[in-house]
């Protein structure tokens, strides 16, 4: 029967080994990291995330600009996908504010059919590009960053704990050669 006793390494007694220490002590930090450490750099990083995609939606929603096109050019039989959005590039028409009708290919959304109205992006060169990021992809960004950084940040601390674990594994193994070395001839000598 085999009986545990906790905290027998805080605990001063002759079967203590300095490595045995240090462990409790590795231990200890790094449960106090995984549960303060990691989670504060995920947060860090996380709004630092928000930050940077905020400014970069403000930026595209400032370079590119929605018209309201009427899809005017042939419709693929089969749509091309990606993910779960499709979409497929046609001819689109619409009319300028100043009166002109323009004309263009871009990407309209599954579904649409010759002569629908749909929501086209285009950016000052006159291309069209993908709607700017919302709110919605804003947070998504910010939570995936937060977790990816929060879960390196675990995974580089268990990391070290099982190495450092191991070192001091190596350490009290050492150790007890060498005490064994000094008392072993004691209790191995043969008695006639």
């Amino acid at each position: 029967m085999r009986t545990r006793v906790r905290g027998w390494r805080w605990r001063r007694n002759p079967l203590r080994r300095r490595s045995d220490v240090v462990e409790a002590w590795t231990a200890l930090a790094v449960a106090v990291l995984l549960l303060v450490g990691a989670p504060l750099a995920g947060a860090l990083a996380g709004l630092w995330a928000h930050d940077e995609a905020l400014k970069a939606a403000i930026v595209q929603r400032a370079e590119r600009h929605r018209v309201r096109a009427e899809v005017i050019g042939e419709v693929p039989e089969r749509l091309p996908s990606v993910g779960d959005r499709q979409a497929y590039r046609t001819t689109v028409r619409w009319t300028e504010p100043g009166g002109g009708t323009r004309t263009a290919s871009a990407r309209v959304p599954a579904g649409a059919g010759r002569g629908d109205v749909v929501d086209v992006w285009f950016d000052a060169r006159g291309r069209s590009v993908t709607p700017p990021p919302d709110g919605v992809a804003v947070w998504q960004h910010t939570v995936s960053i937060g977790v990816c950084v929060a879960g390196g940040a675990a995974a580089v601390l268990l990391l070290g704990h099982g190495i450092a674990r191991h070192v001091a594994l190596r350490h009290r193994l050492d150790e007890w050669e060498r005490e064994w070395a000094r008392t072993g001839p004691d209790w191995t000598r043969r008695r006639a």
